[in-house]
């Protein structure tokens, strides 16, 4: 059997319809007062037989920090797929995210060694992989240096990483995806889901900083074939194309017939951008909308290859235009 965490997340929920068209049943993790039906919304994206796939889903409460909870969740599983993790750019949610991402991944890789789990998909991010400045093309091969990636989000899912090696070295097979910005429906109120619901409603600014795109259902259909395969102790970078921010949000308002965003966020802009908004936090004790990092990241200009991954599948993937022009049809039903 096979087990998700993350299932109520953009990749994980995805995920689930995925293999329910492959699966009899499949157990899932998800934590108290998480919504399920936002999951069952994302199937009835792809089928009007949503409901029938659904149910083949077992649903089972656990949070990935509490080993107790998650020992049931492990019985009779022979793969899975760890999809959980807190995205953030706060440093004051570094240490909640140390917690979730490497002490729960760590929890996830030591069942599975308990368990006997035969192969493990771990999604991590880009944002492990070494970069390089220039116009240089970023591969896989690069060591990564903690003193250039000094942030809390790329520390704990570097951290993370290590976890899953180690499930390597303990005989539990392991395969790495590190996905770019993840561009998907059904999830509009947080990460890229952000980038469809601001300019429906009239997003006025951009940066022209460039990096990798990738659809969530290649992200998902890459999972499951490197976990059908032979592949293991491989990590992978999963991007369609190096886009600019700037030529997304562009692509983005030309399918909803809205007026692209026109006022360019310059780096001097976004420094005091990110300190006003930090006042304004403290004095409204709120989560800031604009970190020191996040500002900083807006203006890099990375490239990513996926060689490694066409060549391993045979994989072709799908131009970041077309997942726009299907992923604004879907938020406007």
């Amino acid at each position: 059997m096979i087990l998700v965490t993350g299932g109520t997340g953009l990749v994980g929920a995805h995920l689930l319809y995925h293999l329910s068209l492959e699966n009899d049943t499949i157990k899932a993790i998800y934590r108290k007062n998480s919504d399920l039906n936002a999951v069952k919304k994302v199937f009835s994206y792809y089928t009007k037989n949503y409901e029938q796939l659904f149910s083949k889903i077992i649903w089972v409460e656990a949070d990935i920090t509490n080993i107790c909870q998650l020992e049931s969740a492990f019985e009779n599983i022979s793969k899975v797929y760890h999809s959980a993790a807190l995205v953030s750019f706060n440093p004051a949610d570094y240490k909640a995210m140390r917690k979730i991402n490497i002490d729960g991944t760590s929890n996830i890789v030591n069942l599975c060694i308990a368990n006997s789990v035969k192969k493990l998909c771990f999604v991590s991010s880009i944002a492990t992989i070494e970069k390089i400045i220039g116009n240089k093309i970023i591969n896989e091969e690069g060591e990564w240096n903690i003193e250039k990636n000094n942030y809390g989000y790329a520390i704990t899912k570097y951290g993370a990483e290590m976890e899953v090696w180690r499930a390597s070295q303990e005989g539990v097979d392991v395969v790495i995806v590190n996905p770019g910005v993840i561009l998907g429906a059904g999830f509009w109120h947080n990460g890229s889901g952000l980038f469809f619901s601001k300019i429906y409603k009239g997003l006025k600014f951009y940066s022209k900083g460039i990096t990798g795109f990738v659809a969530v259902t290649d992200v998902v259909k890459i999972m499951i074939q490197l976990m059908n395969s032979n592949i293991k102790n491989e990590r992978f970078i999963l991007i369609s194309e190096n886009v600019s921010f700037k030529n997304v949000f562009d692509l983005i308002a030309l399918n909803f017939n809205k007026k692209a965003p026109s006022i360019k966020v310059t780096k001097l802009l976004s420094e005091i951008g990110w300190r006003l908004d930090w006042v304004r936090s403290v004095l409204t004790n709120s989560t800031p909308l604009l970190t020191k990092q996040s500002a900083k990241s807006i203006h890099n200009k990375h490239y990513y290859s996926s060689e490694k991954i066409q060549k391993a599948l045979n994989f072709q993937f799908e131009k970041v235009d077309d997942t726009i022009k299907k992923v604004c049809k879907l938020y406007t039903k």
